[in-house]
């Protein structure tokens, strides 16, 4: 079992989020719902609130849902906090409702990007909403962080705005934005806010709302981690490196050996010094001098002084240069990449604007991770567990149309820890919640399953997850504190298990199984992403997940079965999915159980050819899976796999713009993509058409009949259910829908329609485990 989070191992030690002194309004208590309305307020006891809290999402009480952990926190702290919850942006005044904040604007676009929630991966408007009541679309703005900043601002001028989120999170720094096709500015620019804070931020926000509460000017506030901000001049006694110094973008000459004669770096060039057949001899580059550097071992002692890493700023290209310079962009993001381990990290700075306008986007480094104790304080916080009573109906009920799917997933399931490590491309956890686990204590999370039990109105036993980001990272991290405070590795299981990742799943496999000895609590199902990799280290753990916590189905992510994709996304191969599967079946058969693995895939990711499709759809095929929904590539702001879909370099092996960068293969275009997600969905008849194209134009003809060996049918099937040759005229299906169930050569296609759901053409992740 892994030892709690020393946090002085830290530049800078973390002051405990419990340490601080009550703000004087905490004489009020504890609200059951933080207030929606002035009526509320006044049965408070309230004239005003302390700080009020913006969201795009529903107000649920819950805490899975990050305003209302933010909100909790700030009221533990002694503060009164109101919430606007979805309001209408079209002016300033449902912006009033609560009235004038005493200390500041919190301001989110909610649990996910409003842009991903919004749009799908195809660019069009999604017609449903899961944290808004009756699933309706619709009720948050484009870019929401930005408008809500803009009202708040109109609404009360001289009032702070600090602004948070993954939206904020993920646009901090110049970033390329999908819907738009360009680069944007950082979000600290375009929506005018006081202050970012990025990643989770409890101990950034507590900290900053007792300084605000002192009287100290929010301009002021630039020395607390996990924060961004405007600031037209660089402070004093800071050391400014550029970032070029720390990763080189561009080619780079080689410095010629002086110890080497001439014949000799004349033959290193493939030339000669000799004059033959009457030619001249070659001109040779001059010999360039060489600066010799401070032996790294002698570093801070002596006479040579170690740069104090506390005191210094990297500066990144600016924002004008990335926008106009795709292999400058692919720089500054594995920069910012480079430094986001809080116990290495340095500042960051980047140039928005030019001349009399110019102006600078400081960005600290991330926050110091809470302690289980610290979890214990956030998650043990007295949440009513339940969307506030203004979303129900005359029965007090959340059904139909007042039902919240968000919190209807994540109604009977419990977050036991934060973060992840596995550093996939495509998926913005990392960036957001950092690589360093932070892990609940068992009590902690037992506690809060006998409060579902005992309180949770509709409990019926089932407790549908004990998760987070992944499944299995529970209390896993570095053997070495020391290694880990100053490691830069992007990822810790890839290109395979670090050596000094301890693997232990002993604390895991304790916690479920006192879990599922309680009174009263039937099963325990796992319902996050399980990191399979690491799983089939620990069997016991695999045993353990598979004959006690598994409900028929388990859904497990190999992304892809290719060496190229997988290589860009950072996964594992598809040996150990393999590996885990044998695992699977083995455990399922001894204890008498009719189990499946569900794998998601998906199509259209940077680095995937088309042959690389065609081979896992003929993998699927072999495996006899039928994915019903499938995932297309969706480029999330400042993930690694956006940087590489806009520029088209791997920034996971250097930016250079010569040879030596490697280039990546980016699936653009309606049709390519439609072709990528065909292949995903190889027996669905309205994509063959598209699939006998393509596969006669890659030469794999082969793969076109009515054997078993064959990917696709020759024919095509009619709407009344008949069928029609491949070859004959207008042998396109109509618009009309395929029956569910189509006979093919005497026997039924059936789309599987066990799988859980993970929205065609679309990474819309579960609302239950989308970071803050």
């Amino acid at each position: 079992m892994n030892a709690p989070l020393d946090v002085s191992l830290f530049p800078r030690a973390a002051k405990p989020l419990t340490s601080y002194r009550k703000y004087w309004a905490a004489r009020f208590g504890t609200a059951p719902f933080l207030p929606m309305s002035r009526a509320e307020m006044e049965q408070l006891g309230w004239d005003s609130c302390d700080i009020i809290l913006v969201t795009g999402d529903a107000y649920v009480d819950h805490p899975s849902f990050g305003m209302a952990v933010i909100g909790r926190v700030l009221e533990a702290q002694g503060f009164r906090v109101g919430i606007i919850a979805q309001p209408d942006w079209q002016s300033a005044d449902p912006f009033k409702v609560l009235g004038k904040p005493n200390l500041f604007w919190g301001v989110t676009a909610g649990n996910m990007d409003s842009m991903i929630n919004r749009y799908t991966a195809d660019r069009k408007i999604r017609s449903d909403d899961a944290y808004t009541p009756g699933d309706v679309g619709g009720k948050r703005p484009d870019r929401a962080a930005i408008v809500y900043s803009q009202r708040c601002r109109e609404a009360y001028p001289e009032v702070p705005i600090v602004l948070g989120g993954i939206e904020g999170s993920l646009r901090r720094i110049a970033h390329y934005d999908y819907w738009s096709d360009k680069v944007r500015r950082s979000i600290v620019v375009d929506s005018k806010c006081d202050l970012l804070l990025y990643g989770n931020a409890e101990r950034a926000l507590v900290e900053v709302a007792h300084r605000i509460a002192a009287r100290e000017p929010v301009q002021s506030i630039t020395d607390v981690r996990g924060t961004a901000f405007v600031q037209r001049h660089s402070p004093e006694g800071w050391f400014e490196i550029d970032s070029t110094e720390v990763d080189t973008p561009g080619h780079i000459e080689e410095h010629i050996n002086p110890y080497q004669t001439t014949s000799e770096q004349a033959a290193a060039q493939g030339q000669s010094c000799s004059k033959e057949e009457g030619g001249a001899a070659p001109v040779l580059p001059a010999i360039q001098p060489l600066t010799f550097m401070a032996n790294p071992a002698l570093m801070g002692k002596g006479n040579i002084k170690r740069l104090p890493r506390d005191r210094c700023v990297i500066r990144l290209p600016s924002y004008e240069q990335v926008k106009s310079d795709a292999v400058l962009y692919a720089h500054a993001n594995r920069v910012l990449h480079l430094e986001t381990n809080p116990g290495n990290a340095r500042a960051l700075v980047q140039a928005h604007g030019e001349g009399t306008t110019a102006r600078d986007v400081w960005i600290n480094p991330p926050p110091i991770p809470l302690t289980t104790a610290e979890m214990d304080v956030v998650f043990g916080l007295p949440y009513a567990r339940s969307p506030h009573p203004a979303y129900a109906d005359e029965n007090g009920s959340h059904d139909g149309a007042t039902k919240i799917p968000a919190w209807e997933m994540i109604r009977f399931s419990v977050n036991i820890m934060r973060g992840c490590f596995g550093g996939c491309t495509f998926c913005s956890i990392t960036e957001h919640e950092g690589r360093i686990i932070q892990s609940r204590s068992e009590d902690s999370v037992i506690q809060e399953i006998e409060d579902i039990r005992d309180k949770v109105t509709g409990f019926t036993g089932v407790i549908s997850d004990l998760g987070g980001p992944t499944a299995n990272m529970y209390r896993i991290g570095c053997k070495s504190p020391e290694i880990e405070a100053a490691c830069r590795k992007p990822s810790c299981v890839y290109p395979g298990i670090c050596q000094n990742l301890n693997t232990d799943h002993s604390a895991l496999i304790h916690m479920y199984r006192r879990a599922r000895a309680l009174k009263g609590v039937k099963k325990i199902l796992i319902g996050s992403g399980l990191r399979y990799d690491l799983a089939v280290k620990s069997p016991e753990y695999v045993k353990e997940l598979v004959q006690h916590h598994v409900g028929g189905y388990l859904k497990i992510a190999p992304e892809h079965t290719e060496g190229g994709p997988l290589s860009k996304m950072m996964k594992p191969g598809i040996g150990s999915y393999d590996k885990f599967k044998q695992m699977f079946e083995k455990f399922s058969a001894e204890a008498g159980k009719k189990q499946y693995l569900i794998p998601y895939f998906i199509a259209a990711h940077p680095g995937t050819s088309d042959e690389d499709m065609m081979n896992l759809a003929l993998w699927l095929k072999k495996n006899g899976f039928r994915a019903d929904q499938v995932q297309t590539f969706y480029p999330s702001p400042m993930a690694t796999a956006t940087t590489m879909y806009h520029s088209g370099l791997n920034p996971l092996k250097g930016i250079h713009r010569d040879e030596r960068g490697e280039k990546v293969d980016i699936v653009r275009g309606e049709k390519r993509r439609r072709l990528h997600k065909a292949f995903l969905r190889y027996h669905d008849p309205n994509n063959w058409p598209l699939l006998r194209e393509a596969l006669k134009a890659m030469g794999r003809a082969d793969l076109i009949g009515n054997g078993k060996q064959h990917l696709i049918p020759t024919f095509q099937p009619l709407t009344d259910g008949g069928y029609q040759s491949a070859r004959r005229k207008n042998s396109t299906p109509s618009a009309a829908k395929p029956a569910a169930k189509t006979p093919v050569k005497g026997r039924l296609l059936t789309q599987h329609t066990g799988l859980p759901p993970r929205e065609t053409g679309s990474a819309k992740a579960k609302p239950a485990r989308k970071p803050r």
